[in-house]
């Protein structure tokens, strides 16, 4: 009775205004679906953009959903999907289960901004206790490069302190960068920063985009030389 009354509210909760059926409205998930380390990904799959289980999502599937829902150039993000086809578990070498992703250092890596190193047993799952020492540095309504510089800076210092065993290679610290750099250039404005914080906060700790609260996908293509370039902003200012 509980798990009915629970889908039949999350039905109502996405029906539009006018009756339709919103099919990106977010929706948590349910027992037994699958997610990641990678807030962004669980959010294309809480609203929608691939399947909401995520379970057998395909490499087009989710390059598509990327540019449907941020405007992300795909050029920018085959190369990491396709990274994350590579752990597939599915059977099938072009679709893969977001948890596969939980593989210790292909994307997932220490120091994550709100995730729990792999020591802990626990890679995927948001870490409140971790993310509130990153959001401690957006004390602005705006992110710019040089905090989000910083507050990645901290992360990785207090993560290398705690961890015996933290290992942090270059391919991992340039995946750092561009998660920083992505999460910049989403909310904020092309290649100068400004991340709206709550927007960010948002995508972190709720694993939402914050449609509610006035986000839009960017009118222009974040091209993949934006993130390059928004990524050694990043790295200078740390």
């Amino acid at each position: 009775m509980y798990i009915t009354t629970v889908l039949t509210l999350a039905a109502l909760l996405s029906v539009g205004s006018c009756g339709a059926i919103d099919p990106h409205a977010w929706r948590a998930p349910l027992p037994g679906d699958r997610r990641s380390p990678c807030p962004m990904m669980n959010t294309l799959a809480n609203h929608g953009f691939v399947a909401r289980s995520g379970r057998n999502i395909s490499v087009d599937e989710l390059v598509n959903a990327i540019d449907v829902a941020v405007n992300l150039s795909p050029l920018s993000s085959r190369p990491v999907v396709e990274i994350a086809a590579s752990l597939s578990t599915t059977g099938y070498p072009n679709t893969f289960n977001l948890d596969d992703l939980n593989t210790h250092g292909a994307i997932e890596h220490d120091g994550s901004l709100s995730r729990a190193d792999t020591i802990t047993g626990d890679n995927h799952s948001f870490n409140c206790t971790i993310y509130n020492t990153v959001a401690a540095f957006f004390t602005q309504g705006t992110i710019s490069i040089e905090t989000a510089a910083r507050a990645r800076r901290a992360r990785l210092t207090a993560a290398a302190a705690q961890n015996p065993s933290f290992t942090f290679t270059a391919r991992e610290e340039q995946f750092s960068q561009f998660e920083t750099a992505l999460y910049l250039a989403v909310f904020g404005k092309g290649t100068k920063g400004g991340a709206k914080t709550s927007w960010v906060n948002i995508l972190f700790r709720e694993e939402r985009l914050a449609y509610d609260e006035g986000f839009k996908r960017a009118k222009d293509v974040i091209t993949n030389d934006d993130v390059v370039e928004l990524a050694g902003k990043v790295a200078a200012a740390a």
